[in-house]
């Protein structure tokens, strides 16, 4: 690949939003169910935030962020695009790993064809999903484009894990395009830059969850401060909003998104414990009935004597 990752122009310094825009969502399966929230908000150069998310009311278990590249043509309308397109394609097939690759592919086409309809200059996005299937929910697929990121957040919310490795020139091994940098991506989706996207299948635990996040966000953040950032018990949004502070805090000048999804066991209300109880014990009353005892026939009067006691001759 040869492609110069656009670079921001020299810009005064914009009005930042006071608030980042924040979502939660609760979809419920049949056995489990996932708890998810977002955050986002502008950098200090954006009047309009250049990274999109999944809308969490859709209620599929599949979840996106994606990063305009700042610099670039049209990058709010990139990400949001390609957001919305994978979800229309995943929609719309049993989810798989050549499912998410093609729906990268054909999301890199046709985002790029939709901004050479309105301008001669080049545009792309940087993005990362994950795709939750099965009754359970046990088995997930992740995807990515770029440098989004995606970890995996432990039950007790102690380990968090990177599970992608981005896609820059460095780490790929390649010489970036004069005017290029090493840890630019290489890959990117609108531009024709994606070559062949990352998909990996992975497990994912009772109470564990996954963070997908733009490089405004990870970029000034370790593994200790997310892991404090989703510690607690506060409304999972909140501490969305926790992990965008610290990135802000520590200098994040970019546009930053957090959108992390918690997969739960599914709660059981008191009236189905009632109906499992009920069935268990008529369950036992069959079992019982089936092993007691016959009683043998006896003379009016007389005291019944079990079968199972009379001594064999008494067969005669």
């Amino acid at each position: 690949m040869s492609v110069v990752t656009p670079r921001e122009p020299a810009a005064r310094e914009a009005p930042r939003a006071p608030l980042a825009i924040t979502q939660q969502a609760r979809l419920v399966q049949r056995w489990s169910h996932l708890v998810a929230a977002a955050a986002s908000c502008p950098g200090k150069r954006h009047v309009v935030n250049e990274d999109s998310h999944s809308d969490l009311a859709s209620g599929a278990p599949v979840f996106v962020v994606a990063d305009g590249v700042g610099g670039g043509a049209m990058a709010a309308w990139a990400s949001r695009q390609v957001v919305k397109r994978l979800h229309s394609a995943l929609a719309a097939r049993p989810i798989d790993g050549d499912a998410i690759r093609d729906a990268l592919l054909e999301a890199d086409r046709d985002v790029g064809r939709g901004i050479a309809r309105r301008t001669a200059r080049s545009g792309a996005t940087t993005v990362a999903l994950c795709a939750g299937t099965g009754s359970f929910l046990p088995r997930w697929y992740i995807g990515w484009v770029g440098d989004c990121r995606i970890y995996r957040l432990s039950r007790t919310g102690e380990t968090v894990e990177l599970l992608t490795r981005d896609d820059t020139y460095r780490n790929l091994g390649e010489r970036p395009p004069p005017g290029g940098s090493v840890d630019d991506p290489a890959r990117m989706v609108g531009n024709g830059a994606v070559g062949t996207p990352n998909v990996q299948r992975i497990d994912l635990r009772f109470g564990e969850a996954l963070l997908l996040c733009s490089d405004g966000v990870y970029k000034h953040v370790s593994s200790d401060e997310i892991a404090g950032a989703f510690a607690g018990a506060s409304p999972l949004a909140e501490r969305c909003v926790r992990l965008l502070e610290v990135a802000r805090s520590h200098g994040s000048a970019d546009d930053a998104t957090a959108l992390v999804v918690r997969h739960d066991r599914r709660a059981r209300s008191p009236l189905w414990r009632y109906a499992l109880a009920s069935a268990l014990l008529l369950l036992l009353s069959a079992v019982f009935l089936a092993l007691a005892p016959q009683w043998e026939a006896a003379p009016a009067g007389s005291t019944p004597v079990m079968s199972s006691q009379l001594h064999p001759e008494f067969h005669a």
